[in-house]
C-alpha cells in the first residue's frame, strides 16, 4: 500500500486560525495596574509604569506592560507601592470578629505581624480556659492549640490581610512554669527551648518579649538569651517591648543588645520611645547605643507608632509582684487592705522600681478607653483625674478600684512622648512602623470600647504628616521602611517589594491627600487617600471600599517545615542575615 503525504484541509486551517486568534485575545495578566508612579520599596526614585499580576504573583514591573489584563486599573496620578507591613499588630481578636481589618486595610496594610510578649499559641488546656474567661468585648471559642493552627484558622474563616506572628516569650514560660514569679530549672528551660523550636518549625518568625508586664517581666536575661538562641538557629529574630521605656531606658537597650549578641540573632525594639518628660533627652544616648552595636556587626533595629501617647492597661501603673499568678490572683490581692496599702505606697513613689507609665502621664494625662463591665463603659473617654474627682478618691485608689470592679487591666491611653522625638525617630534609617493596635471598624462590637487613634491612622499619619507636611523623610524612604525593610528584618520570602516573582501585595494611594483623621477625642475615623489594595493578587480594597474578598494568607518564617529547605540549623551563624 502506498503512503501518500497528508495535507491540511481547509477545516484544519480554520481551526488553527481560530486557536491562534483565541491565544492572541487571551489576557496576558489577571490584573494590570497602569500608569502609576511606581515606588518599588527599594528606596529608589519612582518611575511611571505598570504592574502586571498573574495569580498571586507579580510577573511584570516596568514602563509599559505588554499585553492586556483581564482587569485593568488606571493608577494615573497615584503612587503604587508594595503593601505596608504593620510590624506590631494586635488584630489577634479583632480579625476573629471582622476579617476585613478595615482600619488598617484602608491605610494599605497588607501584613499584620503579631506576638508582642504573648501569642495566640501554643496553649495548654489551662491556658485556654484562662484566656476564655478573660475575654473582653469580643467573645469566641478557642478552636486551636498551636500558633500555626490559629493563623491557619483565621485564613480559613476568610480574612483580608496576611498574618504572621512571633512566638510570645510568655508562651513557653506559662506552659512550663505557670504565671508566677519563678525561675526555670535547667530541665524546665530545656523544655521551654523545645517549645520554641516547634513553634519556629511551624512558621513563627522569632521570639517576642514584653518585659514590663507580668508574667513576661519575671524572665531574666539568661532565660531570654536561651530562648532567642533557639529562635536564632531557626532563622528567627528577637523583638522586644523592653524592660523599660522610661527611667531605665538606656539599661533596657543595653539588655536587648546583650541578648542579641549572646544569642547571635538580630534584635528589634518594639515601639521605641523615650517615655516621660524626664527621659526625653535620653534618645540621643539610645540612638548612639544602637548605632554602635550596628557598627560592630549586630543587626539592631526598631519600630514605632507615630503619636505622643501610648496605650496599655493599669497593670503598667503598679508593681509586678502583686500581679504574680495571673489576673485573678492579682485582683484578689488588691482586695486585701494591707496589700492595697503597700501597692499604693509604691505607686506614689517618685522613682518606683517598676515601669510606671502612669507616673509619667499623671492622672490628667491618662485617658480611659476600654472596660469589660457594662456598668463602667460610661466612663469611656474620661480622664483618670475626672473619674477620681467624681468618686472622691485619689487617682491611685481609683486605679485599684477600677481594676477590681472591671475584672481587667482596664485599657487606657497614656500621654508620654515628645513630638520632636517622634518626628526625629521617623527618619532613622533602621526604623519601621507598627500600630500596636487592633484592626477595627466603627461598627458592631467595636463600638463597645474606644481606642487609640493609632489603630485608624498610624500609616496615614506617617505619609501625611511626617512625609508631606513636616518633610521629616522622603516618600520613597517612608515606603521602604514600611515594606522592604521590615520584610528583610523578618526574613520574609518574596514580600515587601514590587518585583517580578514576588507576591502581589500592592497599594495605590494619593501622596497629596493621604492623611489620618482619627483623634484622641474621636478615634473611630478612617484614614483617607488610599484608593486600592491588592493582597496576593486579589483586590481587597477597590476605590476606597472593601470588597470582602478573603485575600489573606499565613506568612511564615524561614524554619517552616513546609519550605523545601525548612527546619532549624545548628546555630544562628548558619543563616544569612
Amino acid at each position: 500500500m502506498t503512503n501518500f503525504p497528508r495535507f491540511p484541509t481547509l477545516a484544519t486551517f480554520a481551526v488553527s486560525a481560530l486557536l491562534a486568534t483565541s491565544a492572541l485575545a487571551a489576557p496576558a495578566y489577571d490584573l494590570v495596574i497602569r500608569g502609576g508612579s511606581v515606588i518599588d520599596g527599594s528606596g529608589a526614585a519612582p518611575f511611571t509604569g505598570d504592574i502586571g499580576i498573574k495569580g498571586e504573583r507579580i510577573v511584570y514591573v516596568g514602563p509599559k506592560a505588554p499585553g492586556a489584563g483581564a482587569k485593568e486599573i488606571d493608577a494615573t496620578g497615584q503612587a503604587v507601592s508594595p503593601g505596608f507591613i504593620n510590624m506590631l499588630s494586635w488584630a489577634t481578636d479583632s480579625l476573629i470578629a471582622d476579617g476585613r481589618g478595615l482600619s488598617d486595610l484602608k491605610q494599605g496594610v497588607t501584613l499584620q505581624v503579631m506576638g508582642e510578649g504573648s501569642s495566640m499559641g501554643p496553649l495548654t488546656p489551662a491556658m485556654k480556659a484562662a484566656e476564655q474567661s478573660r475575654q473582653g468585648d469580643i467573645k469566641y471559642d478557642i478552636w486551636w492549640n498551636t500558633l500555626d493552627e490559629y493563623l491557619v484558622g483565621l485564613t480559613k474563616r476568610g480574612i483580608a490581610p496576611n498574618v504572621a506572628s512571633m512566638l510570645g516569650a510568655e508562651q513557653p514560660r506559662v506552659m512550663i512554669l505557670g504565671e508566677g514569679d519563678v525561675d526555670p530549672t535547667p530541665e524546665q528551660l530545656s523544655a521551654m527551648r523545645q517549645i520554641v523550636v516547634q513553634a519556629m518549625e511551624d512558621g513563627a518568625l522569632g521570639i517576642g518579649s514584653s518585659l514590663i508586664y507580668a508574667p513576661g517581666t519575671y524572665a531574666e536575661t539568661d532565660e531570654l538569651v536561651a530562648l532567642t538562641t533557639e529562635a536564632g538557629r531557626c532563622g528567627g529574630v528577637y523583638l522586644s517591648h523592653m524592660r523599660s521605656e522610661g527611667d531605665r531606658l538606656v539599661e533596657a537597650v543595653d539588655e536587648l543588645i546583650e541578648i542579641s549578641r549572646r544569642a547571635g540573632a538580630p534584635a528589634e525594639i518594639w515601639h521605641l520611645k523615650a517615655a516621660g518628660r524626664d527621659n526625653w533627652g535620653k534618645l540621643d544616648t539610645v540612638i548612639a547605643r544602637i548605632e554602635a552595636a550596628r557598627a560592630k556587626g549586630q543587626r539592631i533595629t526598631a519600630n514605632m507608632y507615630n503619636y505622643t501617647a501610648g496605650s496599655t492597661g493599669f497593670d503598667a501603673a503598679m508593681p509586678t509582684w502583686v500581679q504574680a499568678g495571673g489576673r485573678e490572683a492579682w485582683i484578689e490581692r488588691l482586695k486585701d487592705p494591707a496589700i492595697r496599702a503597700r501597692v499604693l505606697t509604691e505607686m506614689r513613689a517618685a522613682k518606683p522600681d517598676f515601669e510606671s507609665l502612669y507616673r509619667h502621664a499623671g492622672a490628667e494625662g491618662t485617658l480611659l478607653v476600654g472596660f469589660r463591665s457594662e456598668a463602667l463603659k460610661p466612663l469611656t473617654g474620661k480622664t483618670l483625674a475626672e473619674v477620681a474627682k467624681a468618686r472622691g478618691v485619689s487617682p491611685e485608689d481609683a486605679i485599684i478600684d477600677l481594676i477590681i470592679e472591671d475584672g481587667s487591666r482596664v485599657q487606657v491611653v497614656y500621654f508620654l512622648m515628645s513630638e520632636d522625638n517622634v518626628r526625629r525617630q521617623t527618619a532613622l534609617p533602621w526604623m519601621s512602623f507598627g500600630s500596636d493596635a487592633a484592626a477595627l471598624a466603627p461598627e458592631g462590637v467595636f463600638l463597645k470600647s474606644s481606642t487609640h487613634p493609632r489603630a485608624y491612622g498610624n500609616v496615614a499619619r506617617l505619609l501625611g504628616k511626617y512625609v508631606r507636611e513636616d518633610k521629616a523623610l522622603p516618600l520613597t524612604e517612608a515606603v521602604r521602611k514600611m515594606t522592604s525593610l521590615p520584610a528583610h528584618n523578618l526574613g520574609l520570602r518574596d514580600r515587601g517589594a514590587l518585583k517580578a516573582g514576588y507576591y502581589a501585595d500592592v497599594v495605590i494611594f494619593d501622596p497629596a491627600t493621604v492623611a489620618d483623621k482619627a483623634t484622641y477625642e474621636n478615634p473611630r475615623q478612617f484614614a483617607v487617600g488610599v484608593r486600592d489594595v491588592v493582597i496576593n493578587g486579589g483586590l481587597a480594597l477597590s476605590n476606597g471600599e472593601p470588597t470582602g474578598a478573603p485575600t489573606g494568607q499565613v506568612v511564615r518564617g524561614r524554619a517552616w517545615k513546609g519550605w523545601k529547605d525548612g527546619g532549624c540549623k545548628t546555630s544562628a551563624a548558619d543563616w544569612s542575615w
